[in-house]
């Protein structure tokens, strides 16, 4: 017997960005979408006697995009928003990591489903989160991102993080909220032989990632590299955020953090970085040598004052970049594709000025380039036949995009576009600006729940 023929959903009539390799666009165009990979891409009207179509859509007046993929998030923040608002980054953390080491399985688990609900809503079809608190007796915390992501239908890598460098060793966090080296790395190592798909279409994957060189001890940073390359999966974590982490290594370690990551083998094509806001000439060289990635967070960063990434001049050398919101207790919008913006108007305040980035190099950085950064080029970030089906209508004639005739301009230079549609793995997860896998009210009240509760027992002492 015959296998059945996939079933196939069209979309026609709209602008396509593709951004494939060679920036391909259609002003009216077509994508046939078979099971859960695209079939087929083009100008005009799609092909005839295509069997099995179970949904054919009018995309007049959309722009279709690869999905928007982040590369850098905190999920659990979702419930400490709001609070150290005019703080830097060092002393933001010394502020709330007594409220975060507090945190339980309940919380996190509402947590998560608040900030994959506002990405998702916002046209993020793979989404990331650097998980590194756990405290002691505050159960399946990463089970509970995992099964978040999973409930709302989006493509999730969860960077287990880990902390064992505490008050008491010269880090930041408080001593009960970071874990043995022993325990970090076996717990990393099971979450990631539980969890990690390495298959082409997986919907979960899993990095190993130590926090940051201020809250991690070397030895750490060693063998979580080793751990991850002996599991064959990618590593992850905090890098040349700020001025004062400069310091702290240049202090701690005699060296800066570059030359310090590159010591505990932690530069690599399976490697990627937040922020990367304080690189000189030789760091961004030795990043491009080597084909380390950055998740350029402007949004967090400028919430933090912590500076403009040199973001240009890392295209220039090579460098694979992609997008990220942060944690939403530095970001609080939680919303990737507004970063489309930030990117391109805060780095035109950097040395390059108008010239830093243009409205394809942002969407780029917010599809391709998270693609690149997450180890999955080949199967998201464009829109090409073949690659897995997440993809993206954003509406662009209504008020806010109108009259700005170049679609890729509207999304990135105009207010944020609203998603009619959005298909992960050729599944709809987003339909008229709302998500139809999970209920958006009760995700609210839950969260608001915790967040309350959370703050009930820090005030408990």
């Amino acid at each position: 017997m015959a296998a059945q023929a996939a079933a196939r959903t069209i979309i026609e009539n709209c602008a396509i960005a593709t951004v494939d390799a060679n920036d391909t666009e259609y002003a009216s165009g077509y994508v046939v979408v078979a099971g859960n990979r695209i079939e087929s891409i083009g100008a005009g009207k799609a092909p005839e006697g295509l069997e099995n179509v179970v949904r054919r859509i009018d995309g007049t007046g959309h722009l279709v995009t690869p999905g928007l993929v982040n590369t850098h998030h905190h999920f659990y923040q979702w419930i400490t928003r709001g609070l150290a608002t005019d703080h830097n980054l060092f002393n933001w953390l010394v502020a709330l990591y007594p409220t975060w080491a507090r945190i339980d399985e309940r919380m996190v688990k509402a947590a998560a489903q608040g900030s994959l609900a506002m990405m998702a809503r916002g046209g993020v079809t793979t989404a990331m989160d650097h998980h590194y608190v756990f405290p002691k007796g505050s159960g399946d915390l990463s089970g509970a991102v995992i099964g978040a992501a999973s409930d709302m239908g989006v493509r999730f890598t969860l960077a287990r993080g880990s902390m064992d460098r505490s008050e008491k060793d010269g880090g930041l966090p408080p001593d009960f909220a970071v874990e043995t080296l022993e325990g970090a790395l076996a717990a990393t190592e099971e979450t990631v032989k539980k969890h990690h798909d390495a298959s082409f279409d997986a919907m979960t994957q899993v990095a190993v990632a130590p926090c940051s060189p201020f809250s991690v001890s070397t030895e750490l940073m060693k063998q979580g590299a080793e751990l991850a390359r002996r599991l064959g999966v990618r590593l992850h974590t905090h890098g040349s955020e700020t001025v004062e982490e400069e310091q702290f290594c240049k202090e701690l370690f005699g060296m800066g953090p570059t030359d310090y990551f590159e010591s505990t083998g932690w530069l690599g094509s399976d490697v990627w970085m937040a922020h990367c806001v304080h690189m000189n000439d030789s760091d961004i060289a030795a990043f491009a040598r080597t084909g380390t990635g950055v998740a350029h967070c402007p949004s967090s960063n400028a919430r933090l004052a912590a500076g403009i990434a040199r973001v240009p001049d890392m295209l220039k050398a090579g460098v694979p970049v992609g997008l990220g919101v942060d944690g939403t207790a530095s970001n609080e919008s939680g919303e990737l594709h507004t970063e489309l913006r930030n990117a391109l108007l805060i780095n035109r305040l950097g040395a390059h000025r108008e010239n830093a980035l243009n409205a394809r190099q942002a969407l780029r950085l917010g599809t391709y380039g998270g693609a690149q950064v997450l180890g999955r080029a080949d199967q998201i970030g464009s829109l090409e036949a073949g690659k897995l089906a997440d993809l993206v209508m954003w509406k662009i004639d209504g008020l806010g995009h109108s009259t700005i005739a170049d679609p890729v301009t509207a999304i990135v230079f105009g207010a944020a576009a609203p998603v009619t549609l959005s298909l992960v793995n050729g599944k709809p997860v987003v339909e008229d600006n709302h998500l139809i896998t999970v209920d958006e009210d009760a995700i609210a009240r839950d969260a608001r729940a915790e967040a309350q509760r959370l703050a009930r027992i820090v005030a408990q002492g």
